[in-house]
């Protein structure tokens, strides 16, 4: 587990971060895993043009279409600087996020897995979507993600149903967190 020395916040990205958005990226086309939370990373190879983009998403004036508002938000640890975790709050749903997506995509480093940041990153999330004035919040996860599923109940997450996504051919769990 986490060391006590071992303090993160969740902020923004901003052009300080740069280097750490590119290893962050490379780190999980390496690994072939997906980067869930973080919006259109997987293809944009300039960590500027991805932060940009997250920016854009800030406000519904700027926010292109097929889109909906979001806030962008990076796990950093403190001590080394580095990005451990990205996650995505969506202010709003269009018919994928409905149906699939949900309110909050995450995804932790993959050297920084199983240390309890998911967990912490999640329960932080939760805190600003609750300020946003959300009641509830929908997250769901791959089937076959044990870890992402333990750390979605450990935050009161309350399974729903299993739906099929067609275009992403997987299996997603649905689970709503209620704050009222």
């Amino acid at each position: 587990m986490m060391e006590e020395l071992d303090i993160c916040k969740l902020i923004k990205p901003d052009e300080t971060m740069l280097g750490q958005i590119s290893a962050y990226r490379t780190a999980f086309l390496n690994a072939g895993d997906s980067m869930d939370g973080t919006g259109p990373l997987f293809r944009m190879e300039d960590p500027e043009d991805w932060l940009f983009s997250c920016r854009s998403l800030v406000l519904r004036e700027t926010t292109p279409p097929q889109w909906v508002p979001s806030d962008q938000f990076v796990y950093l640890r403190e001590d080394d600087q580095k990005i451990v975790g990205m996650i995505q709050f969506r202010h709003e749903f269009n018919d994928f996020l409905r149906d699939f997506g949900g309110h909050i995509g995450y995804s932790v480093h993959p050297d920084e897995r199983r240390k309890g940041y998911a967990k912490r990153m999640l329960t932080e999330c939760l805190e600003r979507c609750r300020a946003f004035g959300l009641d509830r919040v929908l997250i769901t996860c791959r089937v076959e993600n044990e870890a992402s599923r333990r750390t979605i109940l450990s935050c009161g997450g309350v399974y729903e149903k299993t739906v099929y996504c067609e275009r992403d051919n997987v299996n997603l769990e649905r689970y709503w967190i209620d704050f009222t």
